[in-house]
């Protein structure tokens, strides 16, 4: 990093209920690293990459977004797309925090994983649980201790994304009950975009045998730091070789909020949310860090989807204050995965 004062990057990667159709497609073909990231997750997914593209670019997709085959390998490969984007313009992240889906996108981006092995772990995932039962998740504007007297069954807390800000995931009548209840008590309540129950004992059975197919595969430490929501804390070389860590993801809560609070404690950073919408960073915002204006957040896309030419005005404001906040160098590439293809260029919507 260059610049006095210049404060670290902090990646954010967010996860389901951050999708939508179309998301950052208005970059493919425009941004020459995105578009070959995104070309190399396709092409890593074998026969399955050419339908996941075509419902990615579709108006009408043939799948719905919010299904686990399409919402689940469509986030993992945007969000680390646009992480290989940022860091393409000489951008030396200090640490990567992904929610959900996006934690296995960090771990690609910071080297754990090959982008291959990732694509595979991610198609294994998914096929896993797309026989899983029907369920939902449930945004809830409450603590999770005011939640707790709510909670019934299968239905748990899913994810702490900050203070008042809990999500619940279940069965879809069990979850439905529960937020009646809730509502009726004077709770406000939002439906998180997903057919599935993720992050609750309802995708447990579906994750058996997961843990083979990531013991399988290489891992390697870290080139950055990587953050995790399912320990509020950074990887550990134990956390990475443990394959029953990563099989369990889909079933564990996400604790981002407790590990935003870690990365933080570490110091003020520039956190730049790397996907669709702006979940992550309003909810980064909500941090004492970010309130002082100590510690900042950028959004590389759109809050809400739009037009093409707004995801490239979105990435181009991007990529102007993060380089006016002297985090941008020239030097090295910081993309693990690029080591071998030589020094990328700016991107295509900066310049």
């Amino acid at each position: 990093m260059t610049g006095t004062g210049a404060l670290p990057v902090a990646l954010l990667l967010p996860g389901q209920g951050s999708q939508h159709q179309r998301m950052a497609a208005g970059l493919y073909g425009h941004e020459p690293v995105f578009t070959a990231a995104m070309d190399e997750f396709f092409d890593a997914a074998g026969p399955e990459g050419a339908p996941l593209r075509e419902d990615w670019l579709a108006e009408r997709p043939a799948t719905e977004i919010d299904h686990v085959t399409r919402s689940q390998p469509l986030l993992f490969a945007v969000d680390h797309a646009l992480g290989r984007l940022v860091l393409s313009w000489g951008v030396r992240p200090a640490a990567l925090l992904g929610h959900s889906i996006g934690e296995l996108a960090a771990a690609a981006l910071a080297g754990v994983f090959s982008p291959r092995d990732a694509a595979a772990l991610v198609l294994d995932r998914i096929r896993r649980l797309a026989g899983a039962p029907p369920g939902g998740m449930l945004a809830v504007a409450a603590s999770t201790a005011e939640v707790a007297p709510y909670l019934s069954g299968d239905v748990v807390v899913g994810a702490v994304n900050a203070p008042r800000q809990t999500v619940l995931a279940g069965p879809d009548g069990p979850l439905e009950e529960i937020g009646r209840a809730l509502r009726e008590a004077g709770f406000v309540c939002r439906p998180v975009p997903s057919l599935s129950a993720f992050h609750s004992p309802v995708l447990e059975p579906a994750c058996r045998g997961a843990a083979a197919r990531f013991a399988a595969v290489r891992k390697h430490p870290p080139a950055v730091p990587v953050h995790s929501a399912y320990t509020a804390a950074p990887l550990t070389g134990s956390d990475i070789q443990d394959p029953a860590f990563w099989a369990r993801q889909p079933v564990a809560p996400v604790l981002f909020w407790p590990a935003l609070e870690g990365l933080l404690a570490t110091g003020d950073h520039l956190l730049v949310e790397v996907g669709p919408g702006q979940g992550l960073s309003q909810l980064a915002r909500r941090h004492p860090a970010v309130r002082r204006g100590s510690s900042v957040v950028v959004s590389l896309l759109p809050a809400r989807p739009g037009p093409p030419e707004a995801d490239r005005t979105a990435v181009a404001a991007a990529a102007a204050l993060i380089t006016a906040a002297g985090t941008a160098t020239a030097g090295r590439p910081a993309d693990p995965a690029s080591e071998d293809r030589g020094t990328p260029s700016r991107p295509a919507a900066a310049r």
